[in-house]
């Protein structure tokens, strides 16, 4: 995956990966890209070594936030109903790992709308908690910053045309295999109802695969 290179040495435990993670404030403290995040941190992850499914999302929204817990918003209700699990099945992290671009929610731009995932997050974070989960074998890539970072040249501009495009990235040899995902805001209401095909085509093979290797 692009951006996610190991070092030499053996991977992290998990569980110290995710305790420095909890308490990171690089951006609120040591802001590499722009002005410090607006509030304190609050990293959102879900995660436990045995998980066999990623869903790679983009960061969490004011609701989530407030909860830290992922998806606990209407984006979530779309989004299991896509995978077609219920939220016990959703929330077991061995089964289910979720690892957003940016763990902390990134404030709001002048219009009111979430602004994107910190630039700083990703690349202190990603590998690293990549790293410690050896038995993925599904990504679900949401969204384009995702999508860019996991998929790397093979990623469109076009956030549609990659998403389009799923069963060639899908059918790659890699593992774990990747399938790209549109973000389940209600806000793609629009771009849902113009590409039938996502909702007739490409759901039921997530639909299969979240089956198999989530029961």
């Amino acid at each position: 995956m692009s951006g996610s290179g190991q070092g030499s040495g053996p991977p992290e435990a998990l569980e110290a990966v995710l305790a420095a993670l909890r308490a990171c404030r690089i951006c609120r403290d040591a802001p590499l890209h722009g002005p410090p995040l607006p509030h304190e941190p609050r990293p959102v992850i879900q995660a436990q070594e045995s998980a066999r499914l990623l869903i790679a999302s983009q960061a969490p929204g004011t609701r989530v936030h407030a909860s830290g817990r992922p998806f606990t918003d209407r984006s979530g209700d779309r989004l299991r109903d896509w995978l077609g699990l219920d939220k016990e099945r959703f929330y077991d992290a061995s089964r289910v790992a979720i690892v957003p671009m940016g763990h902390c929610f990134p404030g709001h731009d002048a219009k009111g709308g979430d602004l994107p995932p910190r630039r700083e997050c990703a690349p202190a974070w990603r590998a690293r908690v990549l790293a410690a989960l050896p038995h993925l074998e599904l990504v679900l890539v949401i969204g384009r910053y995702a999508q860019a970072w996991h998929l790397g040249p093979k990623a469109a501009a076009d956030l549609t045309a990659t998403v389009a495009d799923w069963r060639s990235i899908f059918a790659q040899e890699r593992r774990p295999r990747i399938l790209p995902l549109p973000h389940p805001s209600w806000r793609n209401n629009g771009w849902l109802r113009k590409q039938p095909w996502f909702e007739a085509e490409l759901v039921p093979v997530l639909r299969a695969e979240v089956a198999r290797l989530v029961g």
